[in-house]
């Protein structure tokens, strides 16, 4: 953890944010993020969009250093399976400044209506498992207020980066094994907001 960057975020470049941009590139991550490396074919049947028109976004999601190719997973030399490239981002901070202001407020903008989409997905499965309905978690929301100092904030931050990322690579680590085979993919939306906003 450095001062310039507490939770070791990358500032998103404005090639990030221009790929970042479209919704379309957006539920790509998403669904490579929960599912794991893919083919365009099987994004595509899973995203409901042609598989032309997502090799043109899969495309711009690579030149972004968002994805890469993973060439151990293919069947051979013309398949191409896809996977995230993984690491936190963030649009910019003080120390880091993010280059294009009305493109990154665009992009906040996106990534705000997904994450109000996934909330209402969530409300509306809520009541089905507060009242029994449906005893399998399929979602949550727990809301936490603390009291704690910047610093002491940004340490929390930090060891929650830790914890996903320990485990999405135990995941990771299951599913080459074959050792898990009803992995699920989860939105985890944290949001945070002092009392001073």
């Amino acid at each position: 953890m450095t001062k310039e960057n507490p939770q070791q975020y990358a500032t998103m470049s404005t090639d990030v944010l221009k790929a970042m941009s479209h919704p379309i590139r957006r539920h790509i991550l998403t669904t490579l993020g929960q599912s794991g490396p893919a083919r365009a074919a099987d994004l595509a049947e899973r995203l409901g969009e042609p598989a032309n028109r997502l090799s043109f976004h899969l495309r711009t999601l690579a030149s972004a250093g968002l994805i890469e190719e993973a060439p151990e997973l293919a069947r051979d030399k013309r398949d191409r399976v896809w996977k995230t490239v993984g690491g936190a981002r963030t649009i910019g901070s003080p120390e880091a400044p993010m280059q294009d202001r009305q493109l990154g407020m665009a992009v906040m903008a996106g990534i705000m209506q997904d994450h109000q989409d996934l909330l209402a997905r969530v409300a509306a499965y809520a009541p089905k498992y507060s009242t029994g309905e449906d005893p399998t978690i399929r979602g949550t929301l727990t809301d936490y207020t603390l009291r704690l100092s910047r610093p002491r904030f940004e340490e929390l931050l930090q060891r929650i980066n830790e914890v996903v990322d320990e485990f999405r690579e135990d995941a990771r680590k299951a599913k080459e094994a074959g050792t898990e085979t009803d992995l699920l993919g989860w939105n985890i939306l944290l949001a945070a907001a002092s009392e001073e906003i």
